[in-house]
């Protein structure tokens, strides 16, 4: 049997280069999504294809309900962040170990109702170690330098952060921000999903340079590496390796 699996591409990462892809609309409970695929490879735009639609109004839970429907249980994302860690190096793309939720207001999970006490998902290991060590794997191949861990802050959006909240969050242990993170990965867990966190940092956080100044020299070419290091980690791995969340 044929397993699917996904990329969710996040800001400046739109297509899939070089692949035949056939449009579907999926439609879910919560919303219609669209999405570009194969016949074992989804891609699902996270912003919409045009990227219209800003981090705090993105319908996580039909983009994850959305490839539940398709059978996906392995998920590689993409995410543009702001390095709040003057060890992480801008540029540089971080395969992500763990997150920190300062979002509010969104839709953030599948129990809406739970039966008998059942709907707790266990976020210990929130980052499939199985998916992150091939994306480690595949970068090595194609000469791209990554760094393995690291600690997401997930933030509303869509401005920027404060300086003093940037101070906040790297006392908290966070080492790079964004706004895209929360709740997609949480609602991917409750499905029963494996999925590995693709960050790459275009920013010093706010306070740490004058004003937010964004990378844009070589970057094509990094996002052209990544996307081929995450098709080949999906093509490389199995489900049954996977680490899949349990739910108390």
């Amino acid at each position: 049997m044929t397993e699917i699996t996904a990329i969710i591409g996040g800001t400046g990462i739109y297509a899939l280069s070089g692949m035949k892809l056939r449009s579907e609309i999926i439609k879910t409970p919560y919303a219609d999504v669209t999405v570009e695929r194969t016949d074992d490879l989804v891609f699902l735009h996270r912003h919409a294809p045009n990227h219209s639609v800003p981090p705090h109004r993105v319908n996580y839970r039909a983009n994850i309900k959305a490839l539940d429907m398709l059978g996906v249980k392995r998920i590689c994302a993409t995410f543009a962040v702001g390095s709040i860690n003057p060890d992480f190096e801008l540029a540089v793309p971080v395969i992500l170990s763990d997150f920190i939720d300062y979002s509010s207001g969104r839709e953030h999970s599948f129990f809406d109702t739970i039966d008998q006490g059942k709907g707790h998902v266990d976020v210990s290991v929130p980052f499939c170690p199985v998916l992150s060590g091939a994306l480690e794997a595949e970068a090595k191949k194609l000469n791209l330098k990554v760094r393995r861990g690291g600690v997401y802050a997930s933030t509303n959006g869509p401005r920027f952060e404060t300086p003093a909240e940037i101070r906040a969050y790297r006392q908290f242990g966070a080492d790079v921000v964004g706004m895209t993170l929360c709740p997609e990965l949480p609602l991917a867990l409750e499905r029963g999903m494996s999925y590995a966190g693709f960050a790459f940092s275009i920013n010093w956080g706010a306070g740490m340079t004058p004003s937010i100044e964004l990378v844009h020299d070589g970057v094509d070419a990094i996002k052209d590496k990544m996307l081929r290091t995450m098709i080949n980690a999906l093509k490389n791995t199995k489900n049954a390796e996977c680490t899949m969340a349990p739910i108390h």
